[in-house]
C-alpha cells in the first residue's frame, strides 16, 4: 500500500509531485569526436571519459586533453554550461552510462567519443542537482540493464534516452543539491586533511628517520649497522599444492598479495590462506614469531608489514626477527623507505627478487639506543593514528552520502519546507 502523499511509478513510489520522465524528453544526446592519434596532445580542451568517471560535476580546469579541431568540429562537438557526459564504452557495463555535469562555461571545449553528450533541451533540471540524479540505483540499473556488450560494454544515446529519472519540482531540486554538495563540501575538507597530514608524516619520516632531526632528550651519533646485525633474516615456502592435506590447516601462510592489500597499514593480523602442521614440516616455509617484520622480496620488493600472531610466508618474503636493541616498529618504518635501495640490489635483473646474502650486508643507519628508536616509532605512530582516524571519518561521510542520495533523489525522505525555496 502507497503511503499517503505518494504514487506508484515505473520507478518505484515516489511524491505525487514529482514526476518519472524519460531523459530524451529533457536532453538531445550526441556522440563525440573521433580523431587520429597524432591530433591529440594540443590544441583545444576535450573533455575525455576519464574527466567525467568518478566526477559528477566538472569544471574547466578538470579538463586537461587537447585536440587540434576545426571550426566545424567546434561548432558541432562543442560543450556548454549544463551540458552533461555519459560514459559511453568500458569494460565493464558498471563503468558505462556514468554521468558529469559542466557547472562552468566552456569557451571553445569539445568532448570524445568515448562519452555521449547530453544537452538539456529544456529548463526542467536544475545543474546542481544533474550533479547527482543520474546516480541512484533505481536509474543505474535501467542503465546497466539496456547495455550491449560483444568485446566491450556500450550504451548510447537511444538507450539512455528511455531510462526513466525521478524529477522533483526546481525548488527541491536546489535544495537536495544543495544539502549534498554540503556532505560533498565537509568530505572534501577531510580529504584535502588527510592529504596534509600525509605530507607532514612524510616530511617527519625524512628528517626524524636519518637523524636530521632529533628528539628531545637523546643525543649520541647514529650508528650505520648491517640487517644482519638488527635482527635474523629468513625466507618462507610453499608446501606442495598436490596434497590436500597440507593446506587449510591453523596456520596462517602469508602471499604477498596479504600485504598489498594492506594498503600501507602497518599491521597483519590475518592471511587468505592456511597451512596444517604436516605443510609446515614437509616445506621451506618457517613460522616467523609475532613482532617480526614481514617483507616482500620478490616482483614486488619490500612492501612491509608487522605480522601480530606467529604466522608462515611463502617463498616471496625475507622476514626480519629483530635483535634485542632492535625496535620493530622503528625498523618498519626504516624499511619502508628503502625500498628504491633494495631494488637497486636486484641488479637489471628481468625478475626482480632479493636473496638473503644480498639482504645481510645491506647498511641502514640507526639511533644508538632503542629508546630513541621508540621515540621516534611513537612519533610516526600517533601521525598514523590520526590519518587513520580522518581516513574513518572520511569513509563514514561517504556513506552518510549514499544514504541521503538513496532517500532524497527517490522522494523517500524530503527536506523541510524551509529548506525547499526559490533561492
Amino acid at each position: 500500500m502507497v503511503r499517503p502523499g505518494y504514487k506508484q511509478t515505473e520507478v518505484g513510489v515516489i511524491p505525487e509531485d514529482w514526476d518519472a520522465v524519460p531523459i530524451g524528453e529533457m536532453f538531445t544526446f550526441k556522440n563525440g569526436l573521433n580523431k587520429a592519434k597524432g591530433f591529440f596532445g594540443y590544441g583545444t580542451p576535450i573533455v575525455n571519459y576519464m574527466d567525467v568517471f568518478g566526477r559528477p560535476s566538472l569544471q574547466i580546469a578538470d579538463v586537461a586533453g587537447r585536440v587540434d579541431v576545426n571550426s566545424r568540429e567546434l561548432a558541432s562537438y562543442e560543450v556548454r554550461k549544463g551540458d552533461v557526459f555519459f560514459t559511453r564504452t568500458s569494460e565493464t557495463v558498471e563503468e558505462i552510462g556514468v554521468a558529469s555535469v559542466m557547472l562552468d562555461e566552456p569557451h571553445k571545449t569539445v568532448f570524445s567519443g568515448f562519452v555521449l553528450r547530453a544537452r538539456p533541451s529544456g529548463q526542467s533540471l536544475d545543474d546542481g542537482f544533474k550533479a547527482y540524479c543520474f546516480a541512484p540505483r533505481y536509474f543505474r540499473q535501467q542503465v546497466t540493464s539496456r547495455a550491449s556488450y560483444t568485446t566491450r560494454a556500450l550504451t548510447n544515446g537511444r538507450s539512455l534516452s528511455a531510462a526513466l529519472l525521478a524529477r522533483p519540482p526546481l525548488p527541491e531540486q536546489r535544495a537536495i543539491a544543495s544539502a549534498l554538495s554540503d556532505v560533498d563540501a565537509a568530505l572534501a575538507g577531510v580529504l584535502r586533511l588527510i592529504a596534509k597530514k600525509k605530507d607532514l608524516k612524510q616530511a617527519a619520516m625524512q628528517t626524524l628517520l636519518t637523524g636530521q632531526t632529533r628528539l628531545p632528550g637523546f643525543l649520541g651519533d647514529w650508528e650505520v649497522k648491517r640487517l644482519g646485525e638488527v635482527g635474523d633474516i629468513r625466507s618462507g615456502g610453499t608446501p606442495s599444492t598436490a596434497q590436500a592435506n597440507l593446506w587449510d590447516g591453523a596456520i596462517p601462510w602469508c602471499t604477498p598479495t596479504d600485504i598489498t592489500a594492506l594498503a600501507g597499514r602497518k599491521y597483519l593480523s590475518v592471511t587468505s590462506r592456511t597451512i596444517s602442521a604436516e605443510g609446515l614440516r614437509t616445506s621451506s616455509a618457517e613460522t616467523i614469531p609475532a613482532k617480526s617484520l614481514i617483507m616482500t622480496s620478490r616482483a614486488t620488493i619490500g612492501e612491509c608489514a608487522i605480522n601480530v600472531i606467529p604466522m608462515t610466508t611463502n617463498q616471496g618474503f625475507k622476514n626480519i626477527i629483530p635483535f634485542a636493541g632492535t625496535d620493530i616498529e622503528f625498523l618498519f618504518y626504516l624499511m619502508t623507505t628503502k625500498k628504491q635501495d633494495l631494488i637497486a640490489l636486484c641488479g637489471g635483473s628481468t625478475f626482480l627478487e632479493i636473496g638473503k646474502k644480498q639482504l645481510t650486508p645491506f647498511e641502514i643507519t640507526m639511533p644508538p639506543t632503542i629508546a630513541e628508536q621508540a621515540a621516534i616509532a611513537a612519533v610516526l605512530s600517533d601521525m598514523d593514528a590520526e590519518n587513520a582516524a580522518l581516513t574513518a571519518q572520511a569513509d563514514k561521510i561517504r556513506l552518510l552520502k549514499q544514504a541521503m542520495m538513496q532517500d532524497l533523489l527517490t522522494g523517500r525522505v524530503r527536506l523541510p519546507l524551509s529548506e525547499v525555496t526559490d533561492a
